[in-house]
């Protein structure tokens, strides 16, 4: 369990980061936590890739209760929400046991098929699952989600919405373009690890 602690430590660290950031917008439709998030699946995709689905779950889940119990002491600190917390939670786990599934899947086709495709299926059921538990007008507003409910034209374009609904869809592009991004950082990362673990 040892060598996957700098997974675990990783994926706990993107979890609590995000949930602080994405409260904080970045111009009209990103928050920071669009910034951070994507950085999750990078993590789960150099584990599947390096040790094995196995692992890899075990990292998500590890990952998981560590951010969540972190995001919960952040919420009572209302540096976030409980509604927040939840939403980041359930998206993660979710999505990331899945993209698990979906990397596994692919694993043996050409190098770069596996993460691509896991992260962008993925990064769409995250974004649909936490935007619409942390922001969504079918739950209670809180002081630190109200905002989120402003309506507003899509991406200040389209037909008039709630703003989450504009910061999910920025968001999820962001993904989409760290998606393709990060399969520089997988490729690098991945060849280091696999070289140190056959010498060793």
């Amino acid at each position: 369990m040892t060598r996957f602690l700098p997974g675990i430590l990783a994926m706990a660290a993107i979890v609590v980061a995000s949930n602080i950031l994405v409260q904080f917008p970045i111009g009209n439709w990103l928050t920071w936590g669009a910034i951070s998030y994507p950085f999750a699946f990078l993590v789960t995709d150099v584990m599947n890739k390096v040790y094995g689905p196995a692992a890899a779950r075990r990292v998500v889940l590890a990952g998981f209760l560590i951010g969540v119990l972190c995001s919960v002491i952040a919420a009572g600190l209302d540096a976030t929400t409980l509604r927040i917390a939840i939403g980041s939670g359930t998206a993660f786990l979710i999505a990331q046991l899945l993209d698990v599934s979906i990397f596994d899947a692919l694993r043996d086709g050409r190098w770069w098929r596996a993460p691509l495709a896991s992260s962008v299926i993925c990064s769409a059921i995250d974004t649909a699952l936490f935007f619409g538990i942390a922001f969504s007008a079918a739950l209670p507003a809180d002081m630190n989600t109200g905002w989120s409910n402003e309506a507003v034209p899509l991406l200040g374009q389209g037909p008039v919405t709630a703003l989450w609904v504009s910061l999910a869809v920025a968001d999820w592009l962001f993904k989409l373009c760290l998606a393709v991004l990060a399969l520089v950082p997988f490729r690098i990362i991945v060849r280091n690890l696999l070289r140190v673990r056959n010498e060793s």
